[in-house]
């Protein structure tokens, strides 16, 4: 028999998302789960309307700046364009310098500069991956990886593996000269480790000794004998003296402190469509609030278990103990403004808005680690916010949070924000963002991804855009992600907030992210996302070697300048760029074939973040911000016509194919080809060709749609 929904004063609520509040979050905690429910009527009644005006808002200014280019063209004066978009509203009038207030915001934020893992919150198994990536072993990530080459055909070979864990060994060592060298020798020479009170001794391979030329950075002995050092705030455990090791050293392992934060995610990265899959990602961050989550699964054809490391233990130079946190510190990315649910409606039956449910349900979980700590140490909560369009949307989840808090009983400015800077309202309008968050802020991100998809949506009606590979190259690009870092350190964020970077998309290609992403520390970036913990450890390297906070002190002596007219360059086909027919389908397969492969496991699958591979079967990270680019660039070349709906039509059948083939060894995959009517196809036709009318570019209205068709759930 169907149960029947619970009414809380005007609300209907859906009667399993009750009793998880009720019998799940609830338990232990001063608030009941009637009090929870009665707040959140009386925060929607207050805030619902204001939700609903901010998103009209968003399609006034842009039937506004469609109207615009309908009458104007790309031909513009970029001075009269600049003033008509602050003639609607679109830039507000720059705000007086100011410093952000924020306050109690853990080391891992503030004073800690590190990689950023991203994870979705509905997998548990990649959860408590991404939280125990905490500490993580270089030589596993050394050995594991294409930093170090195969050798041809000896690749399976013993002489091959040798010489892969020599090699891997001797690279280690390299590190740790650089980061915390010897007096007169190298980590290559040691033979043992020899402690004496208050300092660290090596015994060499030469029947000498040597010492840290820093002798301050030896901070500690762990449980296991392990010698622990410290560097630009970061931690390194040296694992030796092992009778069994194959390699020249006496070094067996090095343990780098690695994800120093994880952004759990509600939001581009899952597939919650159902009521069911919702709670389930509330349950799982109810859990690991709790340190209670746990995964089993198989693997190489053995049952594995996996819970939170536990915290790890030292001796410091005197000999008393300390721990270290052994969990990555976490941040809850929320739903943007424009998203619904149908977890809670109104009287009138309209599904109320999922951002505010999840601001009130997952602060209201973290009251569980405001008892016990094990997250926030300084008894913060800390919410990322998706895709705010300028400073009026920051300002209404500011007082969202604020209403939260009266409502739990929490101290003010208790929650914290980090503010994507996604959308090029935000980008252009970026000081006058953090003002209105300047008690709260404590994280302020670029994504480029999503930020092109808003690009060529804006833009839509101005022309035709340049080919996806080429639009990283234009101008606005580089001052996007200079201003960024600027104004973020004009606005006091040294020491007190984060300034991240976004994600390396290749989880196949250690060796380049490491030949590559150190540009994102001198570019004065405290964090940077990475798409796994292997590569969260070999992205840590980064941070032991370059002192990004001398970086930004160094930035802050010299006058930081940001040009916001180079944010506003369109990138545009240029008047000379005559694309060829090849180069056009070929630009046409590519973003077919990604959106297909994506869309594919989303649909069918219900997976909202993947290792997808490319027309040339490179594997990428995939979610929805990269599905916005790929779906917006095809729907911009329709409506220019630059090609043809028959070519896309057959770009799609071919790229289907291959997508198919891709995912081959799957036994739940589904085939397109050669039917093409499945709900996936058509699902990946819908979003280029509705594309161009879709609320800001976004894919979700086209995923959940299609997504809730194969559940049937419509």
């Amino acid at each position: 028999m169907k149960r029947i929904n619970r009414i809380v004063e005007n609300l209907n609520i859906d009667h399993n998302f009750y009793d998880f509040i009720d019998k799940e979050v609830c338990n232990g905690l001063e608030v009941t789960c009637q009090d929870f429910f009665s707040s959140l009527s009386e925060i929607l009644h207050e805030l619902e309307k204001e939700n609903l005006e901010l998103l009209n808002k968003r399609d006034l200014l842009q039937a506004k700046i469609d109207s615009w280019f309908r009458q104007n063209g790309n031909n513009t004066d970029p001075i009269t364009y600049k003033n008509f978009l602050k003639d609607i509203g679109y830039i507000v009038p720059e705000v007086t310098d100011f410093s952000i207030e924020v306050d109690n915001v853990d080391d891992e934020i503030a004073k800690i500069a590190g990689p950023q893992l991203v994870v979705p919150v509905t997998s548990e198994r990649f959860v408590l991956n991404a939280i125990n990536a905490r500490w993580g072993s270089l030589f596993d990530c050394l050995y594991g990886t294409n930093v170090i080459p195969n050798r041809g055909s000896m690749a399976t070979s013993f002489v091959h593996n040798l010489h892969r864990v020599n090699k891997t060994a001797e690279l280690a060592c390299d590190f740790l000269d650089k980061v915390a060298p010897l007096k007169g020798a190298s980590y290559r020479q040691i033979i043992r480790r020899v402690q004496y009170t208050g300092a660290l001794i090596f015994k060499l391979n030469n029947g000498e000794t040597a010492t840290l030329v820093n002798p301050e950075q030896f901070i500690g002995i762990g449980e296991s004998g392990n010698v622990l050092l410290e560097n630009n705030n970061l931690h390194i455990e040296i694992v030796g003296d092992q009778k069994s090791s194959y390699h020249k050293s006496g070094i067996f392992d090095v343990i780098l402190e690695s994800a120093v934060t994880t952004i759990v995610d509600f939001e581009d990265s899952v597939a919650t469509v159902s009521v069911a899959e919702k709670i389930q990602a509330y349950r799982n961050y109810l859990k690991l609030m709790k340190k209670e989550l746990s995964a089993t699964f198989t693997k190489d054809g053995e049952t594995v278990s996996r819970v939170l490391n536990p915290d790890k233990k030292y001796q410091d130079i005197n000999g008393d103990s300390f721990v270290l946190s052994a969990a990555s510190l976490i941040l809850a990315r929320n739903v943007g403004i424009h998203m619904m649910t149908e977890l809670v409606t109104n009287s009138d039956g309209k599904e109320i808005p999922e951002g505010i449910l999840d601001a009130m349900v997952t602060s209201l979980i973290a009251l569980h680690d405001i008892k016990t700590k094990f997250n926030s140490k300084k008894g913060s909560i800390y919410i990322v916010k998706p895709k705010l369009h300028g400073p009026e949307e920051v300002s209404f989840t500011v007082k969202l949070f604020s209403l939260i808090e009266k409502a739990l009983k929490l101290k003010e400015n208790t929650i914290k924000i980090g503010v994507m800077d996604e959308e090029r309202r935000t980008s252009v309008n970026l000081k006058a963002c953090i003002e209105a968050a300047k008690k709260r802020i404590i994280f302020i991100n670029t994504g480029f991804l999503d930020r092109t998809g808003d690009e060529i949506h804006t833009s839509m009606l101005a022309g035709a855009m340049r080919p996806k590979n080429l639009i990283k190259e234009e101008s606005w690009y580089d001052a996007y992600e200079k201003n960024n870092v600027n104004i973020a350190l004009k606005c006091d964020f040294f020491k007190k907030a984060q300034i991240g970077k976004g994600m390396w998309p290749q989880p196949d290609k250690m060796r380049e992210m490491l030949d590559t992403k150190m540009d994102h520390l001198e570019a004065g970036a405290s964090c940077s996302w990475v798409p796994s913990p292997t590569a969260a450890t070999l992205h840590s390297t980064h941070y032991h070697l370059f002192n990004v906070f001398e970086c930004q002190e160094n930035l802050l002596s010299n006058k930081l300048v940001t040009n916001q007219d180079d944010l506003l360059k369109l990138p545009l086909l240029k008047s000379t760029e005559k694309l060829s027919e090849e180069e056009i389908i070929n630009e046409i397969n590519n973003n077919a074939q990604g959106i297909l492969g994506y869309v594919v496991r989303w649909i069918n699958h219900g997976v909202g973040c993947s290792k997808v591979q490319d027309i040339n079967h490179i594997g990428l990270m995939e979610d929805r911000a990269t599905l916005r680019i790929s779906s917006q660039h095809l729907a911009n070349w329709l409506h220019h016509k630059v090609c043809s709906s028959e070519q896309v039509n057959q770009a799609f059948r071919d790229m289907a194919l291959i997508v198919d083939q891709q995912n081959a060894r799957d036994p739940h995959y589904i085939n397109m080809a050669p039917d093409y009517n499945g709900l996936a196809f058509q699902a990946s036709l819908a979003l280029v060709f509705e594309g161009k009318e879709q609320p800001n570019g976004y894919t979700e209205d086209v995923l959940v749609r299609f997504r809730r068709k194969f559940l049937k759930l419509d």
